[in-house]
Order: structure tokens, then sequence, then C-alpha cells
């Protein structure tokens, strides 16, 4: 990715976006797209955060109607990604596919329910018997299982950042500016906003967007906007690179919280998904260690004698019915909000660049992303995702 760090000097622009994260790139890009010119501003740097070491999954299957409709969006988009963003280096997507198995009744009609709304939105994701998970998954031990739901679409970016660095640039191109300045606070400046930034610089802007993960409750919370996000570590176990393919798709088997998968390295990455909230992740890892053991040797034997030497932490950026945060700021005119992505912002990058850019610029907001909504919280109104991996 080519360095487009600009000084803090701005002239006024008609969008500011605090937070050069993927999603605060693809905001940027749809805005210019829109004709609007655009700074972003970040204190880390560009991609930095969540974004820097999410591992690249892209998939369809979920467990609510917005989020289903927000994925299957995105995935449209990065099938056409070299069209729409002619990113430097290719990303390289690979269709390995998702695999939710069930080890008990109780959660295959679970599955069973969730595959029903999927399919009513075009998602072709499909339950699978126990005979067939293990045609799909060699080396799963299907024994251990009542069945699951499959879906041959999904996959990864073999390079994720290659996706970071064809949102930046293709903003770039289209006249968007990136400054390496932490944004400290907001204040109403007419009928714009200005921004106070460390070290005493200021912008100005005709709105802004607040795309600051974790850090965006801190933000808006003098202007009396209370926001539940909250920064939650996640945990992931990596081995060594293995020249052998032994575990091409992802496998997920929510009773166990347990995830598995192949990266395009040779590198296989297991975690434990109920890992999190440690203050002292080294003292809880051997406990980890052992969940994801007995997963593997459970459901995975193939895995058996592969060893996972690194612990890597990393953040989501949570609210408590694991949505995101996304559209206009009420009673706050030109303030919006694209933050609490609870891990799915590389996933679903190209569907929230395009609904921010709609309410920026034509003040509208799909009617079936109401539940995104920050209004949601005081009205209790939420919609649970009950399938976040």
């Amino acid at each position: 990715m080519s360095s487009s760090l600009h000084a803090t000097t701005v002239p006024t622009v008609d969008v500011a976006i605090v937070g050069a994260g993927i999603t605060g790139l693809s905001i940027a890009w749809h805005l210019v797209r829109r004709g609007l010119s655009v700074a972003a501003f970040d204190g880390r740097g560009i991609g930095s955060g969540a974004t820097a070491i999410q591992p690249g999954g892209v998939r369809q299957q979920w467990a609510t109607a917005v989020a289903c409709k927000m994925a299957r969006e995105a995935f449209d988009f990065y099938g056409e990604i070299g069209a729409r963003l002619q990113p430097a280096v290719d990303p390289g997507m690979t269709a390995c596919g998702y695999l939710f198995v069930a080890q008990e009744q109780a959660e295959l009609a679970g599955q069973r329910e969730r595959l029903a709304l999927q399919n009513s939105l075009g998602i072709p994701s499909r339950e699978v018997t126990p005979a067939e998970a293990g045609e799909l998954v060699e080396g799963l031990d299907a024994s251990n299982i009542v069945g699951g739901v499959w879906c041959d679409q999904d996959g990864y970016f073999d390079r994720p950042l290659a996706v970071v660095g064809a949102f930046h640039d293709a903003a770039v191109r289209g006249g968007a500016t990136f400054h390496d300045a932490q944004v400290q606070s907001l204040e109403r400046d007419g009928d714009g906003w200005l921004l106070r930034l460390r070290g005493g610089s200021t912008a100005r802007a005709g709105a802004v967007v607040v795309a600051a993960a974790w850090d965006t409750p801190a933000l808006l919370s003098p202007l009396g906007i209370e926001l539940p996000i909250e920064r939650e570590p996640k945990y992931l176990f990596y081995s060594d690179p293995i020249r052998e393919r032994l575990l091409e798709p992802l496998v997920i088997a929510p009773e166990r919280h347990f995830a598995a998968k192949q990266l395009a390295d040779g590198s296989v990455l297991a975690s434990d998904l109920g890992a999190g909230s440690a203050n002292r992740p080294n003292e809880h890892r051997e406990i980890w260690h052992s969940n994801v053991r007995r997963a593997i040797t459970e459901l995975l034997p193939i895995l058996e004698y592969v060893s996972f030497p690194v612990l890597v932490e990393g953040f989501y950026d949570v609210t408590p019915d694991r949505q995101p945060v996304l559209g206009p700021l009420d009673g706050h005119d030109g303030l919006f909000v694209a933050a609490g992505l609870n891990g799915r912002g590389l996933m679903m990058a190209p569907t929230i660049g395009r609904v921010l850019a709609d309410g920026v610029v034509d003040g509208r907001t799909d009617d079936w992303i109401a539940p995104l909504l920050a209004s949601r919280f005081a009205d209790g109104t939420l919609t649970p995702e009950l399938q976040v991996v």
C-alpha cells in the first residue's frame, strides 16, 4: 500500500472520517465516487487496529436477516473486486467453504432455522448429513456430529491486507486524503463540524462519520451520545506453516466454541471461541489450548499432531446484540457512525461503505438497516446476532 499520510492541516471538506481501518477506507471510497471531498484521520495509521490482524474470512451464513443481507451484498462486491477497486495485488479469494457442525439435535434444529432464513435471502447454504460432512472435510470425524450446514461460496482472502490496500488506493485516486492524526473531540461548527486533533490542529467538515471501533463511544459521549460499544479480546492459535494441505474449509463447532482452518501460507489457525475478556491471557493460555485440543481430538483428528506455538491477541468492538451500529445519529445533523462491527469489518466493508454514503449524500437509509441504528439501544429493539465467530 502506497503511503498517503498528510500533514494535519487540511482545508474544509465535505466529509471527515474518524478511523482509517477497512470500514473507514470503504466509506471514503464510496463517498469520493459520489463526488464528495473526503479526509480521513487515524492516529494509529492506515489499516491498523482490528483490521491489521483479521485472517480474511468472508461468509454469508448468519442468523439474522440484516446480517445476511449485508453479507450477501458484500459477497457480490468482492466477486468483482478487480473491476471495482483495481487492486495492486490480487487478494486471492478462495471459496474453501464454511461448515457449521452440530453435535446435538438441539443445535441442528437451530441451524435449520438459520438455514431457512439464509435460503429465503438467496444464500446457497444447505444442510448436510454426517456422511456428507465427512466427504466435504477430509479428516472430520463424522461419527461425533449429527449434521451441519455448509456453504461452498464462503471462503477466505489469501492476502486480506491487499483488500485494505485496494480500498485505500482507490479512495486516494478519487481524491481522498488520509491524515496520521488522532481526533480528540468533535464540536458543532455552524452548519458543519470542527474536529480538534492531538497537537492542537483542527479540521472542518460538513459531515463526520465516526468509524473508530472501540474508541467511538469516548468521542461521542461529550455530545450526549452514549453507545454501548466495548473492546473485547479474541485469541487465535497458529501453527507454523505446514506443506501438506490438511483442512481446506473453515469448520465451526458452536457447541465446543471451536473453529479451525488452514490458511494459504500453510499455517493452521484454531480458536477457542469462548476465549475472551481475560485480563491476563498468559494465565488462561493453557486452558484455551486444552479446549482446542479436546475439540480437535473429537472432531478433527487429522490435526492431532499439529502444534500451535503462537497465540495472537486481537480485539472486536462489540455491542450487546452483536450487531454493528450504522447510520445517522438522531439530533446531530451531519453526524454518522459506523462502529461496533463485532469482527465483521472486512466481511461487510463494501455494504457498510455504501450504506453510509447513501446516508451522507442522499439522507437515505434502507429500511432493512433499521436494526442497526443507534436508536435501538434506547428503544430496546435489539435483534441479537447469534452466529458470530
